[in-house]
């Protein structure tokens, strides 16, 4: 194995870590605005509890579909930290 081949596969298993810190780190934002989303229908309920049930139920489907970003992000990680590596290293040899 030449110098080359250790320097290449070097350089994909850091692009592979960076990749999955960065999808990782994609966990962050569905957290905050899943947050933001509940304390506004909680305010929502308060000034107009008669609303709860559609308020809720709004919230709900607002918070799953903002949930799926985080699932995407940490799939993307564990792939690149799992996966990709194996498919590199089989490449370059």
């Amino acid at each position: 194995m030449t110098d080359f081949q250790f320097l290449a596969k070097g350089i994909a298993l850091c692009g592979c870590a960076i990749g999955a810190g960065c999808a990782l780190i994609a966990g962050i934002g569905p957290g905050i605005g899943e947050g933001n989303a509940v304390a506004k229908a909680l305010e929502a309920i308060g000034r107009q509890p008669e609303c709860k049930g559609d308020v809720t139920s709004t919230m709900l489907l607002g918070v799953a579909c903002a949930e799926t970003t985080g699932i995407y992000g940490f799939v993307t990680g564990l792939l690149l930290i799992f996966v990709a590596p194996g498919m590199f290293m089989n490449f370059l040899s």
